[in-house]
């Protein structure tokens, strides 16, 4: 199984929904805008629109990706960190994806998040690639940290009234299949909703002068 992108407009999926005691993200979990509860509520995109497949130019070539370029298979190599955008960038508006990926093909650093063009797609050794440099902001699922300009920025989400030291020796939320990105390139924003609960936004600073590819 590989990694498979699906572009919204909205509509968390019924079968993404589970009995909000069960998830370790509820107590973490914050309300939703009103126009993100609108875009959440609304149809998603048809099937074969370009913001819900994976770009065959901007991907690491250890991606095999499928014939309707919804997802993307690695290719077991060895102290290389790949990545793959999605193919089309967005300058404005508010946008949701949803990002399948399973947790046994995760590996030690899987990373879901954003950047501009100027992104590298391929580094040696195992690190967060997205998040890597001044282009890239990203949220690595296995231990939950933020990274950008190649540091470790804490976990997300924060617990409320725990300080960041006690927070990094706790043990990370397991993040399950599905995960939502939330990005608004118009106010430079980006969160995550992780079983049907809004974890708030992880990033404040996103560049707007190029295109944000997912």
């Amino acid at each position: 199984m590989g990694l498979s992108l699906s572009g919204w407009l909205g509509g968390i999926p019924g079968k993404m929904k589970k009995d909000a005691p069960s998830s370790s993200f509820l107590p973490l979990s914050i309300p939703t805008s009103s126009r993100l509860s609108l875009l959440l509520n609304s149809s998603p995109v048809d099937p074969g629109d370009p913001r819900c497949r994976w770009s065959p130019t901007h991907c690491s070539p250890h991606f095999l990706m499928s014939q309707c370029r919804e997802e993307v298979t690695r290719a077991p190599t060895q102290q290389i960190s790949d990545g793959a955008w999605g193919e089309k960038g967005e300058r404005g508006g508010m946008h949701v994806w949803e990002v399948l990926w399973c947790p046994t093909h995760k590996g030690s650093h899987a990373v879901i998040g954003v950047s501009t063009e100027h992104c590298p797609l391929q580094t040696s050794g195992y690190t967060a690639l997205m998040g890597g440099d001044s282009q890239s902001w990203g949220w690595e699922l296995t231990n939950n940290q933020l990274w950008h300009v190649g540091q470790a920025l804490g976990r997300y989400p924060g617990v409320r009234g725990v300080q960041a030291e006690e927070q990094s020796v706790s043990p990370p939320h397991p993040v399950p299949e599905r995960v939502l990105l939330v990005l608004d390139p118009d106010t430079g924003t980006l969160g995550y909703v992780v079983d049907d609960c809004f974890l708030g936004m992880a990033f404040n600073l996103l560049g707007s002068a190029s295109n944000n590819q997912m």
